[in-house]
C-alpha cells in the first residue's frame, strides 16, 4: 500500500513538474544564499513577531466585544463590580479574570506588539546605517517603511479597543489631533467618530480596521518584502571572498532553516515567557472609561510616546484666522512633524543617490564609520525621538526627582533642538576618528605588546601586520567622492548639489593602498553585471539583478 501511495505521489509529482518548472523552482530556492551575521535576524525577529501576534490575535477575537453600548459589571474582580461600563472594557475583563488562558494571551500578544514594532523599528535603522537601500532596494526600503507606519497604526488601534481609562485618554488626545486639521479637521472627526466625541461607533470601526484590513494589508506587504529580498538577494560585509557582484551566505536548507525555526521558537517561548511573568496594560487598574475623567501618569506605548511629548514641549500658539483656528500647539507636533518626518524617510534614498550622483547598485554593506554623514544624521534623528519620548512622561520624571514640571519643560524645548545638532557634531568626529584609526592600522599594524629598543636607545612598541581578510574589510569601501562642479555659470538647483556633496561626502579619511590595491578594490567594489549561471559552490549567487 505504501509502495502504491509513494508511486502515485511521484507520478503528480512528474506530472506537475512538465507542466510548472516545479523542481528548477524548488532546487534554486533551497539554494538561495541567506545572509549569516546577526544584524540581518532583526527582520526575521519582526517577522515572528507578527506570526505570533496573528496566532494569538485569532485567539481573542473569539472573546472580545467592541460594542460601546453601556453595561454594569457582576464579574469576579471585587473594586469594579456595579460600574458601569462598555462591552469593549467588559469583554476585556472577562478576558483576564474569567476565560481559560485569557490573560495570558492578552499579555502575550501585548508583548509580541511591542516587539513587533521595535523589531521593525531596529530593522530600518540597520538598513539605514549600512546602505542597504541603495540601488537596486530602494522599492523594498519604501515597502519596509510602510510596514512601519501600519505597525504603529495597528498598535494604536489595538492600544485603543479595552476602552479603559488610559486608553480613552489617549483616544481624546487622537480626537484633538484630527480637530486641529484647519478647515476639515471638524467634519473629519464627524465622520470617523460619529458625531461628538466620544461618539458611539469608534471602537467597532477601530476593530474592522485592527483585525481586517491593516492586517491583510501588512500580510500582502510583508509577502512583497521578502519576495523583494529573494529577488534582488542580500546585502554582506566586505570580507574575502564578498565583492558587490555576489551574494554570499549559508544555503536555505538545511542552515538557514534550521537557525530560523529555532530562531521562532526561542521568540516564541520568551514571549509567552513575557506574557506569563511580566505584567503589562493591567486594565483593570485603570477603571472603565469616562469622558469627564482623565487618567493621571497617562504614558502611552513607546512608538507613540514622541508624540505626547511633541505635544508637551510645544508652547501654547493658536491663531484665529477668518473665523478658523488654528491649533499650532497641537497642529505642528502631531500632523506637520510626523509628516515632514516620514516624508524625508521616504525620500531618503533618491536624495543621497542625487547627492552622490550615483546610479550604480551595491551589494555591500558600508561600515557606518565610513559614511560619517550618514551616520550622524541617523544618531541625530535617534537622539531627536529620544528626547521627545522621555519628554512625553515630563510629569513622572518631575514628580520622581521633585522638580519643577515647567522647568523640565524649558529643559526639554532646549534639548530638543540643541540635542540632535550636538549628536550630528559628536557622531560626525568620532566616524572620523574611527576612520584614521583604521588608516593607522593599515600603515602599522597592531601593537604587539613589545617594547623595542633601537641602537640610538630609542624605544618603540611593536607592531604585527594584519592579517589578509582584516585588510580587506579596511580598504574595501565604497565612499563617493563630493562631485566636482563643471565651469561655467551653474543654475541654482546645481549649486545646491554641489554644496550639498561637499557637505555630505568632504570630510573622509583616505586609506593608505597602493595603485595594484586600488586596482583590486575597484574590481571588487565594481557594479553588477548581468548574472550568469549561479556559482557550483552552496551557499554563493549572483547579486540581485543585473545593471
Amino acid at each position: 500500500m505504501k509502495e502504491k501511495v509513494r508511486e502515485a505521489a511521484l507520478t503528480g509529482f512528474v506530472a506537475l513538474d512538465r507542466r510548472l518548472p516545479a523542481a528548477e523552482a524548488a532546487k534554486a530556492l533551497l539554494r538561495k544564499a541567506f545572509p549569516d551575521h546577526w544584524s540581518f535576524l532583526l527582520g526575521e525577529l519582526a517577522l515572528y513577531s507578527f506570526a505570533v501576534l496573528v496566532l494569538t490575535g485569532s485567539y481573542l477575537t473569539l472573546f472580545f466585544d467592541p460594542g460601546m453600548t453601556q453595561g454594569v459589571y457582576a464579574g469576579p474582580y471585587e473594586p469594579l463590580r456595579g460600574l458601569r461600563m462598555s462591552q469593549a472594557y467588559l469583554s476585556t475583563l472577562d478576558l483576564s479574570f474569567e476565560v481559560r488562558g485569557g490573560l495570558l494571551i492578552r499579555q502575550v500578544h501585548h508583548w509580541a506588539a511591542l516587539v513587533f514594532v521595535a523589531a521593525i523599528a531596529v530593522h530600518m535603522l540597520r538598513v539605514f546605517f549600512t546602505g542597504a537601500f541603495r540601488r537596486p532596494r530602494e522599492v523594498n526600503w519604501i515597502v519596509g517603511l510602510t510596514l512601519f507606519v501600519l505597525a504603529l497604526l495597528e498598535g494604536f488601534a489595538g492600544y485603543s479597543l479595552p476602552d479603559d481609562l488610559l486608553s480613552g485618554t489617549g483616544m481624546r488626545t487622537a480626537n484633538t489631533i484630527v480637530m486641529s486639521i484647519p478647515v476639515v479637521g471638524t467634519y473629519l472627526s464627524s465622520f470617523v467618530w460619529r458625531g461628538p466625541f466620544p461618539g458611539h461607533v469608534i471602537l467597532p470601526r477601530l476593530y474592522v480596521v485592527h483585525v481586517l484590513f491593516v492586517p491583510g494589508v501588512l500580510i500582502a506587504l510583508i509577502t512583497a518584502h521578502l519576495i523583494l529580498v529573494v529577488y534582488l538577494k542580500h546585502t554582506h560585509w566586505a570580507e574575502r571572498g564578498r565583492t558587490n557582484r555576489n551574494a554570499v551566505g549559508m544555503p536555505m536548507f538545511p542552515q538557514f532553516v534550521t537557525k530560523s525555526t529555532g530562531l521562532f521558537l526561542m521568540i516564541f517561548g520568551l514571549l509567552t515567557a513575557l506574557g506569563g511573568l511580566a505584567q503589562v496594560n493591567p486594565v483593570w487598574a485603570y477603571g472603565p472609561y469616562r469622558a469627564d475623567q482623565v487618567a493621571t501618569d497617562a504614558q502611552p506605548d513607546w512608538y507613540v510616546g514622541f508624540l505626547e511629548g511633541a505635544l508637551r514641549v510645544m508652547p501654547p500658539w493658536e491663531t484665529v484666522l477668518w473665523g478658523h483656528t488654528f491649533m499650532w500647539n497641537v497642529l505642528i507636533p502631531a500632523v506637520i512633524l510626523p509628516g515632514l518626518l516620514f516624508t524625508g524617510l521616504y525620500l531618503y534614498p533618491f536624495l543621497e543617490k542625487w547627492i552622490a550622483g550615483d546610479r550604480s547598485e551595491h551589494h555591500l554593506a558600508d561600515r557606518p564609520r565610513n559614511q560619517a554623514a550618514r551616520t550622524a544624521l541617523g544618531v541625530a534623528g535617534i537622539v531627536f525621538y529620544a528626547v521627545l519620548l522621555a519628554a512625553g512622561g515630563n510629569d513622572v520624571i518631575a514628580y520622581s526627582f521633585r522638580v519643577s514640571v515647567n522647568t523640565l519643560t524649558w529643559i526639554f524645548r532646549v534639548a530638543v533642538v540643541l540635542g540632535p545638532v550636538l549628536a550630528f557634531w559628536v557622531t560626525r568626529r568620532i566616524c572620523l576618528a574611527l576612520q584614521a584609526h583604521d588608516r593607522r592600522l593599515l600603515a602599522e599594524g597592531h601593537e604587539s605588546g613589545n617594547v623595542e629598543q633601537d641602537v640610538q636607545g630609542g624605544l618603540d612598541e611593536g607592531h604585527k601586520a594584519l592579517s589578509a581578510g582584516q585588510s580587506y574589510r579596511l580598504m574595501v569601501r565604497e565612499v563617493p567622492r563630493p562631485l566636482t562642479a563643471p565651469r561655467g555659470e551653474l543654475p541654482r538647483r546645481q549649486r545646491l548639489r554641489l554644496a550639498l556633496s561637499s557637505w555630505y561626502y568632504g570630510d573622509r579619511v583616505e586609506v593608505p593602498v597602493t595603485p595594484e590595491q586600488r586596482r583590486a578594490i575597484e574590481e571588487r567594489t565594481a557594479a553588477p553585471v548581468e548574472p550568469e549561471e549561479p556559482d557550483a559552490a552552496a551557499g554563493a549567487e549572483p547579486a540581485g539583478r543585473g545593471s
